[in-house]
């Protein structure tokens, strides 16, 4: 059964950004013809190939996080350790110290080159096996190589933001030769341009929850135990608070 869902979440995923690239093909295609299209194409596949991930000393910097040795935290490291054994990493990833009172955690970086940012609420409000159901997650995020899919269906969606909005822009442009009658766009394209930059986002919201499926699934594998993973999931869920408090 494990393997049958890997298996089915691999395919989502594959859609999802076959469906981003399809939509952002389309919009080339729209805005500038065959040859932009296809210009396009080669630069999406370029980008899939080089996939640049920003260095995670840069983010964890962004967000004022403190790094932390084996010396300050030998119990963490040991535990980090262990499951980055079973996930088949090669090298350790860093932890890094975020003095928020927030409940969060979060993983940046590549499988050679990965940090996991664990926030003081966090590392204060959570049991021993909830804190490794959550170490084993953000693990499991480095070792299926989520952060590089996500940038690249960031990169995808932005580029499709920018392509809908020049393409709204060369239509504006056209308003006087619509008017005139000298110009027919297609209904489809109209409502492609319009749409475009809600639904990469909605695709991009749906490959996301795929992605944290998949490193839940993968959490309670490496970890042994998945009700500690889903007793912290839930304290994370409870921290959210009422509605207005969400909204506010």
């Amino acid at each position: 059964r494990l393997l049958e869902h890997k298996v089915r979440n691999g395919l989502q995923q594959l859609g999802l950004l076959g469906l981003l690239a399809l939509l952002l093909g389309y919009l080339a295609w729209v805005v500038g013809g065959e040859s932009f299209l296809w210009g396009t194409l080669l630069g999406v596949s370029t980008l899939w190939l080089i996939n640049p991930v920003a260095s995670p000393r840069l983010l964890v910097r962004l967000y004022g996080a403190i790094p932390l040795t084996p010396r300050d935290t030998p119990g963490l490291y040991g535990i980090v350790e262990a499951l980055a054994a079973r996930a088949g990493l090669e090298r350790l990833p860093r932890l890094y110290y975020l003095p928020s009172r927030l409940m969060n955690a979060f993983a940046t970086g590549r499988r050679d080159d990965a940090a996991i940012v664990l926030s003081d609420g966090l590392l204060r409000r959570l049991e021993r096996r909830e804190l490794i159901g959550v170490l084993a997650h953000e693990l499991a995020h480095v070792a299926n190589g989520d952060i590089q899919v996500m940038t690249f269906a960031d990169t995808l969606s932005r580029i499709t933001s920018v392509l809908a909005l020049l393409g709204q822009i060369l239509l504006l442009l056209s308003i006087p030769a619509l008017l005139l009658g000298l110009a027919t766009p297609p209904l489809l394209a109209l409502l492609v341009l319009l749409a475009a930059p809600t639904l990469s986002a909605l695709v991009q919201l749906a490959l996301s929850r795929n992605r944290e499926y998949e490193a839940d699934r993968s959490a309670a594998e490496l970890s042994g135990d998945p009700v500690g993973l889903a007793s912290a999931l839930d304290k994370l869920e409870r921290q959210q608070g009422s509605f207005w408090e969400q909204m506010m």
